[in-house]
């Protein structure tokens, strides 16, 4: 049997209540087959990336351990998504029901047409870094360098921690 791999994943909502989006995507993320739960960060609300104008988001990132492959949990991912009605049209950095992202998937380094690890924005987003650096502050991206470099680093204008 293949040995779990600890997965980060940053999920992220903007339209049809994008806290009860999030948080219900936690929860598929907790329930994950072949995965076991490690944790959440808090929600933050963030400002838009991309074409204006379009509502404030609310992000945050989970861990997992799973024995899953990266494309298995890819897959699993996208159907998360089309489960709370995202449509995947091609567009980028628009607005979404739902956005889930692997961020790192253990030390791994990959790279085809479907998919990307380390995340290619991990180290100039702050609305992934400071939700990922709650989850493990010691952590430290391939080809990246330390979480906590990147967090130092990081642009926070507008972001929010949000409580409970």
């Amino acid at each position: 049997m293949t040995a779990a791999v600890r997965a980060y994943i940053a999920l992220g909502s903007n339209l049809d209540d994008p806290r009860a989006q999030v948080e219900s995507g936690l929860k598929h993320l907790a329930r994950l087959r072949q995965s076991a739960w490690r944790g959440a960060s808090a929600l933050y609300r963030t400002p838009p990336m991309g074409p204006a104008p379009q509502p404030a988001y609310i992000n945050a990132a989970a861990a997992i351990d799973t024995r899953l492959s990266a494309h298995e949990l890819l897959d699993e991912l996208l159907a998360i998504e089309r489960a709370h009605g995202r449509i995947r049209d091609g567009s980028r950095w628009g607005p979404r029901i739902l956005d889930l992202d692997i961020l790192l998937y253990g030390e791994a380094v990959l790279s085809d047409a479907r998919l990307t690890v380390p995340h290619p924005g991990i180290a100039e987003r702050a609305f992934v870094l400071l939700p990922l650096f709650e989850l493990a502050p010691d952590l430290v991206v391939p080809g990246r360098g330390a979480l906590r470099d990147l967090v130092r680093n990081c642009d926070r204008t507008g972001i929010e921690r949000l409580t409970a």
